[in-house]
């Protein structure tokens, strides 16, 4: 639906688009800049509330991750195998999936504050008493409702973030507030880390970050001042999950989605983030207070390789056009397969090691910061790109990684997790690689015809 500017009635806005189009007698139709800050209030203590947001962001994702930093002790303490790994780190994927959708209906309803105080804070006392867990069954049911919480955090903070920020600020805001979350977590790996020495220490761990996500949600609520207008609007931020089903079919017509759908099975990476810290631990012989090291080095190339991959898909985009992205994909498929095949299946000495840790964190984003996220952007139309974003990578994607999470488990048990994660990590990129050349011939078409599709769906003909 066509708006007119409010003092201007011979200025309208294009459906679907930020742009406004004024019509002179002489020039034809012209586009009239937006301010798009114009109307923005700047809320009272945003920058409290956003290093709030950075520090329960980076407790969540530590909280998430030290079932698998200290599960060699979990193993120990009850006569586990890779099989319970596998399962354990599937929990946040079906956790992701079935109730991410869930907790995002309810912040919209209810205020993201509000929510957010209860999967961020209060919902901390879970991971807490995961600590205290007598059984296996005792912890894996614990830790599963733990993550209930836990993976809903993400979503809504980004949705609370583009509240508390105009438009064009919002860059600046979610790069602030996810490096802060990055240096905070590769302050907390280490320290948790220091407990690695005792056989106890998962217990401790477990205990320390609960108390931590309890912590945030109480200075979430002191700091966060939520706008009136966020509690009942609903967001098309593709990190807000939110997205509506009956949009899921038109995605599928949409030839380079129904690519990205069948090429997610040979994305690997998340798998082998669930095992590597317990191949450094126990294969490898680290321990479990070395391989909180390895973990912190790899985040800090983690960390480089966002802005690495955002730098380089935009230098491939402008000197190859729409083909750049796509070459660059196949690039780093062949060199994750490559460092994945130097980190797992040769032996280095200790300090080199170290250096090939950070390598493989410096190529682990690329694909996605660089190439798969923005072009998904690229041919979404503007009313799917929430839809898109979730039914690819929080429904497809987690779904696969689950399932591949059970099965990279039990094939460890039976041929050893190196040979596991030869087959299960670094063969699937190199086939990812080669099947990235379906893209040169429909990705092209599909940018063009974004435009069209999104004008199409604003008329309900798609």
């Amino acid at each position: 639906m066509t708006t007119q500017h409010p003092d201007d009635p011979s200025i309208t806005r294009v459906p679907g688009q930020e742009d406004l189009v004024a019509v002179s007698p002489n020039l034809g139709a012209g586009y009239v800049p937006v301010d798009e800050g114009a109307d923005f209030v700047k809320p009272k203590g945003r920058t409290g509330a956003a290093i709030s947001l950075a520090m329960a962001q980076s407790i969540d994702n530590t909280e998430g991750g030290v079932s698998k930093t200290f599960f060699p002790q979990i193993m120990t303490a009850f006569s586990l195998g890779n099989a319970e790994l596998g399962f354990l780190n599937s929990l946040s994927m079906w956790a992701r999936m079935l109730f991410g959708p869930f907790w995002a209906m309810a912040a919209d309803k209810f205020g993201r504050k509000k929510i957010l105080f209860i999967v961020t804070g209060l919902w901390g006392v879970w991971t807490l008493a995961t600590g205290l867990a007598q059984s296996w069954t005792q912890l894996w049911i614990l830790y599963g409702i733990s993550l209930v919480g836990t993976v809903a955090s993400e979503p809504i903070m980004n949705g609370l973030l583009g509240s508390l920020y105009a438009k064009h600020e919002r860059g600046k805001a979610f790069g602030t507030v996810r490096g802060v979350s990055s240096f905070i977590g590769m302050a907390l790996t280490p320290l948790l880390g220091q407990l690695g020495d005792n056989p106890n220490g998962w217990r401790y761990a477990m205990v320390v970050m609960g108390c931590l996500s309890i912590l945030s949600g109480i200075l979430i609520l002191i700091f966060v001042k939520e706008p009136e207008k966020s509690a009942s609007k609903i967001t098309d931020d593709p990190d807000s999950g939110m997205f509506k089903w009956s949009d899921v079919p038109k995605l599928f017509k949409i030839p380079t989605i129904v690519g990205m759908a069948f090429m997610l099975p040979m994305v690997t990476s998340l798998v082998m983030f669930g095992f590597q810290g317990k191949f450094w631990a126990t294969d490898l012989g680290f321990g479990v207070k070395e391989a909180s090291y390895l973990y912190t080095v790899m985040q800090a190339g983690m960390l480089c390789s966002a802005f690495l991959g955002g730098f380089l898909g935009d230098l491939f985009q402008r000197k190859l056009g729409d083909k750049g992205r796509i070459m660059l994909f196949q690039i780093y498929g062949l060199g994750f397969a490559a460092i994945t095949f130097l980190a797992f299946q040769v032996r280095w000495g200790h300090a080199a090691y170290y250096g090939i840790v950070f390598l493989l964190g410096l190529v682990f984003s690329i694909g996605f910061s660089g190439c798969v996220l923005p072009m998904v952007s690229s041919v979404a139309p503007v009313q799917l790109s929430a839809t898109a974003f979730a039914v690819l990578f929080s429904l497809v994607q987690g779904f696969l990684t689950a399932m591949m999470s059970l099965a990279t488990g039990w094939m460890a048990d039976t041929f050893g997790l190196q040979q596991t994660l030869l087959y299960f990590v670094t063969i699937p990129y190199i086939l990812n690689a080669v099947y990235w050349t379906v893209f040169y011939r429909v990705y092209p078409k599909d940018v063009a015809m974004q435009a069209e599709r999104s004008r199409l769906i604003e008329e309900g003909a798609f």
